[in-house]
């Protein structure tokens, strides 16, 4: 079988390279840091350890389905996955508070009534039911098929269904999330609880379409899943599944170029190293194939004088916010019964959505937080001390300022009192730890692929438009997350096996 050079050891270019060495390919990984896992990294210090980059799993039946194609060990005996319950807790502006259980759409229907009022919870059920033919109608060309080449389709039809407006006696059809939630849902608090799913992926509510409201839906559908010892623990197996299938991983190797022959890609080659077989003072690694995953200015750079993208291919996003992270260490031990997850809602969301999205971003004077708080052991050095994350989408390339690590603090005393009283000390990890990860600029996290917005928030497709070269993870189709990531994986590998006539798991 072929030589395929991949570039990049994070989640979804870990799971291509999984599925092409059971496919009988020899799969070479060249990675520019010393670790894998990309995003999904963690943090250590003095027995306390915190994840610094997805801290839950959606969707894992996609990481199943990986586990299923490479090997005989399923997911869960590589790791413990386990049930979030409640899923989230939301603290609203008003003091309001409500936990909603996980996966239970009667659960989350008599919490919200109970919390918000009668009426509340039926609206949000209504909403998810809708929110579910969007998804119906968007899941196979969004998650489970490369980017179609008429692409335009999804990009100018909107799946969210549209309305029937009882008093004016026609429909009326949401185009951005926000007007769903001014349309339909008539509730400020049910509103923040959309708008905070959109938030969470650095999208604008006012902005994004009517089409995200699959992002809610997946959660509800398919539940929030954690896995004990930190989310890094879900790198650390599919990193374990590419050893078993005989992958080799070269750690600090980063790739200068993209070698191209006759127009096709045809290696790597390393940015130093002595090679004098080849006249250059870099090493070339030849390769029938080669997937990149990596982001877009970084593939730019690879492959440079190159037209990478044309015809049917969308163009990659730019200007994505990033994420703060601030770790905390607590002496005294996590309270029984508390949330794994709080989201402690803005007192002034106009305010926020200016500052992240405006003309002059910043960090927001009072700011969403989500706090998490999970019950495990193993990430603090004893029972009476507890490891605690606090995350805020900020603009990317912000330079954050210890006036904003107070503000974080500020906001998380609404999730946890006593946070200030118990700190023993924090660590911040900023849009530039993120770039240092990554590579992307200003520390960008890529977002879900959703329809409609005239294909704003589409996705580069797979392939590209230099032969034997694919693209692979959050900022290629379909999108950024952990279930988009092990699909774009499947994805790349199905092309490269099967051909361009490849049209995804059936």
């Amino acid at each position: 079988m072929g030589r395929i050079a991949v570039i990049g050891a994070g989640m979804g270019a870990m799971a291509a390279a999984a599925r092409l060495a059971v496919a009988g390919h020899r799969v070479v990984v060249y990675e520019r840091a010393s670790t894998y896992g990309g995003a999904v990294g963690r943090f250590e210090r003095d027995g306390f350890v915190f994840d610094t980059g997805p801290g839950l799993l959606r969707v894992p039946a996609v990481l199943r389905d990986l586990f299923v194609k490479t090997g005989k060990e399923p997911l869960e005996a590589c790791v413990d996955l386990v049930q979030v319950d409640p899923s989230a807790r939301h603290v609203f502006a008003d003091g309001t508070e409500v936990s909603l259980p996980n996966a239970s759409r009667a659960g989350v229907v008599a919490a919200l009534d109970q919390a918000l009022g009668e009426g509340a919870g039926e609206r949000w059920g209504d909403f998810l039911v809708r929110a579910r033919e969007a998804w119906d109608r968007t899941r196979r060309p969004l998650l489970e098929e490369p980017l179609w080449p008429n692409w335009q389709v999804l990009a100018d039809r909107e799946p969210y269904p549209a309305v029937s407006h009882r008093r004016l006696l026609r429909t009326r059809r949401a185009g951005t999330l926000a007007e769903i939630g001014a349309w339909e849902l008539r509730e400020p608090r049910l509103a923040a609880l959309l708008e905070s799913h959109a938030l969470a992926y650095g999208l604008d509510p006012r902005v994004t379409p009517a089409s995200a409201a699959v992002l809610p839906y997946m959660e509800h559908a398919f539940g929030t899943w954690y896995v004990r010892g930190g989310m890094r623990e879900l790198a650390r197996a599919v990193y374990e599944r590419c050893l078993a299938r005989r992958v080799e991983f070269r750690f600090g190797a980063p790739v200068g170029r993209i070698v191209e022959k006759d127009g096709r890609a045809v290696g790597v080659e390393l940015a130093e190293g002595p090679s004098p077989a080849h006249g250059s003072t870099a090493a070339v690694e030849d390769a029938d194939f080669v997937v990149a995953g990596v982001a877009p200015e970084t593939l730019e750079r690879l492959v440079a004088g190159t037209a990478l993208r044309g015809g049917a291919e969308v163009a990659p996003q730019r200007g994505v916010p990033s994420r703060l992270t601030v770790l905390l260490a607590l002496r005294g031990g996590r309270p029984t019964g508390v949330a794994h997850r709080t989201v402690v809602h803005t007192a002034d969301r106009a305010a926020e959505l200016e500052g992240l999205f405006g003309e002059r971003p910043g960090f927001p004077t009072a700011p969403t937080v989500t706090v998490s708080r999970p019950d495990d052991p193993g990430l603090a050095p004893g029972t009476e001390h507890e490891a605690v994350t606090v995350t805020v989408t900020v603009p990317a390339g912000l330079r954050v300022s210890e006036a904003d690590v107070e503000r974080v603090l500020d906001a998380t005393r609404r999730a946890v009192p006593d946070v200030r009283e118990r700190l023993l000390w924090h660590e911040v990890r900023t849009p530039a730890d993120i770039a240092e990860a990554t590579g992307a600029e200003g520390g960008a996290v890529p977002a879900p692929a959703l329809a409609a917005a005239a294909g704003r928030l589409l996705h580069p497709s797979n392939g590209t438009l230099v032969p034997g070269l694919f693209t692979v993870g959050g900022w290629a189709h379909p999108g950024g997350g952990l279930p988009h990531a092990g699909m774009s994986g499947a994805l790349v590998s199905g092309l490269i096996v099967e051909g361009p006539d490849f049209r995804g798991s059936q």
